[in-house]
């Protein structure tokens, strides 16, 4: 029998450089599985895939930030009032639609057994560069 597949939710979280330009590059990927309780973010930076399309934007402007949101999404007191949220709220505050730098894609929805395996596998899928190892 194979084992229980649980709903998720997930965003591809996006720096969008030039607002204007609407140019993004996906830095990470937050999930929320509920009936798992599991609230995950994978986030990295590349600073050469950055230069391509923000020459000008230092990636130490940018990993601080990046650096927040798995904080919240992990719940680390670091990561301020909203890291002491629960997990849906925690999730739901770091996905809300924002006009700044940082941005989470729309949310989709997908079905799976372990969130932390799913998590992996749609970073990789979706934020990894082409060519970084599977």
């Amino acid at each position: 029998m194979p084992a229980p597949r649980n709903p998720f939710q997930y965003a591809i979280v996006r720096v969008v450089p030039d607002l204007a330009r609407g140019e993004c590059l996906n830095v990470g990927v937050l999930l929320l599985c509920r009936p798992k309780r599991y609230l995950g973010a994978r986030v990295n930076l590349d600073p050469v895939r950055l230069a391509a399309i923000a020459p000008g934007l230092a990636p130490d402007t940018v990993q601080p930030h990046l650096d927040a949101i798995v904080r919240i999404a992990n719940g680390d007191q670091a990561g301020g009032p909203i890291a002491a949220l629960g997990l849906a709220e925690r999730f739901h505050w770091l996905v809300s639609p924002a006009s700044t730098m940082i941005q989470a894609s729309e949310t989709h929805t997908g079905l799976c057994g372990d969130p932390a395996a799913e998590l992996d596998h749609l970073y990789q899928s979706l934020v990894a560069p082409p060519s970084a190892p599977r």
